[in-house]
């Protein structure tokens, strides 16, 4: 038997003995009093509710397919243009950074207000697979034979040419990554607008009315289906690379912002980017509120939003409220986001001395990964309550799949002659990983950081929109039910900006850092 093979065997006997397991401790009723069924009570559960599924999930698949098809349109096309034009990639940076860094769950209410039937969830649906897909098109753009490039422009060929002919057909297994990446988010996205209120059909919507009622079994069956669905797409495009491809790249979770090579140019002509970068976003906001004619008392403009928090009646109202459920969230934030990254870093290095941990690990891994947050978080309400601990579980589980793939594809990346060299002179394992490699990862280690700072503030507030009655995410879903929609708006864009200026202080370091180091960055 092929060492891949027997791979596959004990993942399946892992996974089988983890399930008895489960069986187990659910029929013992070992974790909080029943909170945790037994895996076959699920599965009766399932069949018991099988008619109430098809509707929703039809309506699941139609919004996030129809976001899966427009994101990645949109993705390939931007990573087209701004490969053949480094000014748009420059222009564009602040609306891929708003876009990357956006908490799908501090938009879903003003979708919800804005747009009707099933548009809110085919928008964050297409939100959610944009940038990943985006950046996937554009770094394999980037990485193409620049020999055959030379050929194509000898005889003749221009830069269209050479797009068509070379740098598309070379940057197939890298969209193809990002597809599989992608996938999930889509599925995501179409969630959390159905969870919003975003229509009566969907997962997320028989989500939100199941958790008022003590049914735990019920509530891991949507779980557990939800999970299948992101799961499955996943796979489908896992299976495509490897088909297609003839091997299975690793996953693409760099989320840099691809940089732009710009030839020399004079400081007016690039403060004029960088204050169209900066005032694009805001642009593209306002001209959303125009072309839609809403209601100016629903829909805030940028002017509008400061109006309601710093000049109209209630501001000082407004502002204690805000600050107040800012102070609660940010703490839980940062220190779920560290704790996500210390265990990732952990894990990943043991890794590379123990490589079988890897094999254990990818399962619950990979389920962590395409879990829809809002269906993981009812179900660890009812392991741990509503209390802190919540929260920076929520957290860590969104942030440790991502920043362990990068960390250990970082460390796997070091050249083996680098880590040759001190085992040549006696060192050991752990003094090899101490002097070369945990210091050559450094760049995929502010690569993980950047990507957890979004997931980790969208992890807090759907927590505390769920559960702890606390933070942003209370006062996104009280300010829903009182129709404060300034508040609303305020709490959006304040979530989208306190990510942007995180996911920025991330760079900066990282560039300091790593040009210290005399390193280049992971982008």
């Amino acid at each position: 038997m092929s060492l891949n093979k027997d791979g596959h065997l004990k993942g399946i006997v892992a996974t089988i003995g983890l399930l008895v397991i489960w069986e187990i401790v659910g029929r013992l009723d070992l974790v909080a009093g029943g909170a945790l069924p037994g895996f076959s009570e699920i599965l009766i559960r399932l069949w018991v509710d099988r008619a109430d599924y098809p509707q929703h999930i039809m309506a699941t698949l139609y919004g996030s397919g129809l976001g899966f098809v427009f994101g990645n349109l949109l993705g390939v096309g931007a990573g087209i243009i701004f490969a053949m034009s480094p000014v748009a990639l420059r222009l564009w940076r602040g609306v891929n950074i708003a876009i990357f860094a956006l908490p799908p769950i501090a938009i879903a209410p003003i979708l919800t207000l804005t747009l009707s039937g099933m548009t809110p969830r085919v928008v964050l649906a297409t939100l959610g697979v944009y940038f990943v897909t985006m950046t996937a098109t554009v770094i394999g753009l980037s990485q193409a034979d620049s020999r055959a490039i030379d050929v194509v422009r000898a005889y003749g060929g221009g830069n269209w040419a050479v797009m068509r002919l070379v740098q598309l057909r070379g940057a197939v297994p890298s969209i193809l990554s990002g597809f599989r990446v992608a996938a999930p988010n889509a599925v995501l996205g179409a969630i959390l607008a159905e969870f919003g209120g975003g229509g009566r059909w969907g997962l997320g919507a028989y989500l939100l009315g199941s958790l008022g009622r003590a049914e735990p079994d019920r509530l891991w069956g949507i779980g557990l289906l939800a999970t299948l669905i992101a799961g499955l797409s996943y796979l489908v495009f896992a299976l495509l690379s490897a088909r297609f491809l003839g091997a299975s790249r690793a996953v693409t979770m760099n989320t840099a912002i691809p940089d732009s090579q710009i030839g020399a140019q004079g400081p007016f002509a690039r403060i004029a980017l960088l204050a169209g970068a900066c005032a694009l976003p805001f642009g593209l906001w306002w001209l959303f509120i125009r072309l839609l004619s809403v209601p100016d008392m629903i829909a805030k403009t940028p002017l509008g939003v400061v109006n309601y928090l710093f000049y109209a009646p209630s501001s000082v109202n407004a502002q204690g409220r805000l600050w107040q459920a800012v102070a609660e969230t940010l703490p839980i934030t940062f220190a779920g986001m560290a704790a996500g990254l210390a265990v990732a870093f952990v894990l990943a290095i043991s890794t590379r001395l123990y490589p079988r941990i890897l094999n254990a690990l990818m399962p619950v891994a990979l389920v962590t990964q395409t879990m829809p947050l809002v269906a993981l978080t009812p179900l660890l309400v009812l392991l741990l309550g509503r209390g802190t601990s919540l929260t920076l579980w929520v957290t860590i589980s969104v942030t440790f799949f991502p920043a362990f793939v990068t960390l250990a594809q970082g460390i796997a990346l070091v050249p083996k002659g680098a880590r040759d060299v001190p085992r040549a002179y006696g060192a050991s394992a752990w003094q090899e990983m101490r002097m070369v490699t945990i210091p050559a990862s450094l760049p995929y280690l502010f690569a993980a950081t950047r990507l957890t700072v979004p997931r980790a503030l969208l992890g807090v507030m759907i927590a505390q929109w769920l559960a702890t009655g606390r933070g942003l995410g209370n006062l996104l879903n009280q300010s829903r039910g009182y129709m404060d929609y300034g508040m609303i708006w305020t709490v959006a864009v304040l979530s989208v900006i306190l990510s942007v200026v995180f996911y920025q202080l991330v760079v900066f370091a990282e560039r300091w850092v790593l040009s210290r180091l005399g390193m280049q960055t992971a982008e």
